[in-house]
């Protein structure tokens, strides 16, 4: 029997590369790093506290859905609390409210999360699935572009004040193998202006921006896009696909790139 060797190892494009942004809370100074993310094509997920929107330093619920046009919403509960410090049905409370105002704001099914400082246990996690989360945002930089091995513990690359650094390395570095990598920076837009340091985000802009090798996705298109990518289906031989999703994807097929367009069928050549 002849048979393929796949790789699910390329992002749209074929690439093997991508990034994203993920910054927390909803603070005015959003309004200033949006404008300079979309200068550069930089794409982000914005945590929402749905709670707050309105107050004093917090961007208001009316420009939520122009304002983060192009970019993704993202709970990060109605009132920040300590989650895993929280009763059951306050985290019930806490994540469902809090997508259900965002939902009427942005007009889109709200489906991932960064947890509320940052901390998180098992018995949070486990709840995750039944409240529609389908990723969840930690605080604990790994350094590295793996994707995730848990979306709902998913580890950022740095924070934004390494972010220069930590681009730069990304793109010079040579995936083992062709493997998929993400640059993953999280932060919080105040930081900027407390540190005074808006000029990372010009720097990080000037690396990334027309690099061709990467991909400028939001958190829920790398889950999207991946869960496309394991819901494609082979015959014995590998050499029928079909791809039953929504999104077009691509993949190796004996290292060589392969696209497979939303609902297609298509034969792979043999190597006989």
């Amino acid at each position: 029997m002849v048979t393929v060797n796949i790789k699910f190892d390329r992002f749209p494009g074929g690439l093997h590369k991508a990034a994203t942004f993920s910054f927390d809370d909803g603070r005015d100074h959003d309004r200033r790093l949006v404008a300079t993310m979309n200068q550069y094509g930089l794409k982000g997920t914005f945590h929402l506290n749905s709670g707050l929107l309105g107050r004093d330093g917090y961007i208001r619920a009316e420009e939520v859905a122009e304002l983060y046009k192009g970019h993704e919403v993202s709970t990060h509960t109605v009132d920040h609390p300590f989650l895993e410090q929280s009763p059951d049905d306050q985290i019930v409370h806490e994540i469902m409210t809090d997508r259900e105002a965002l939902e009427g704001l942005v007009g889109y099914p709200v489906r991932g999360m960064s947890y509320p400082f940052g901390t998180y246990d098992d018995r949070l996690v486990a709840m995750l699935p039944a409240l529609g989360i389908e990723y969840a945002r930690t605080v604990l930089s790994h350094s590295g572009f793996d994707m995730p091995a848990d979306p709902l513990r998913w580890h950022p690359t740095c924070h934004h004040k390494g972010m220069v650094d930590a681009a730069e390395r990304f793109l010079q570095s040579q995936p083992y193998r062709n493997r998929m990598q993400l640059l993953f920076v999280w932060g919080h837009s105040y930081e900027f202006e407390n540190d005074g340091n808006w000029d990372l985000m010009d720097r990080i802009g000037d690396l990334l921006h027309g690099h061709e090798s990467v991909w400028h996705a939001t958190m829920a298109e790398l889950i999207a896009y991946r869960r496309a990518l394991g819901a494609m289906r082979f015959s014995v031989d590998r050499r029928l696909v079909h791809n039953p999703s929504a999104i077009d994807v691509w993949f190796s097929a004996n290292d060589e790139k392969v696209k497979i367009s939303r609902g297609e069928t298509i034969r792979l050549p043999s190597t006989e």
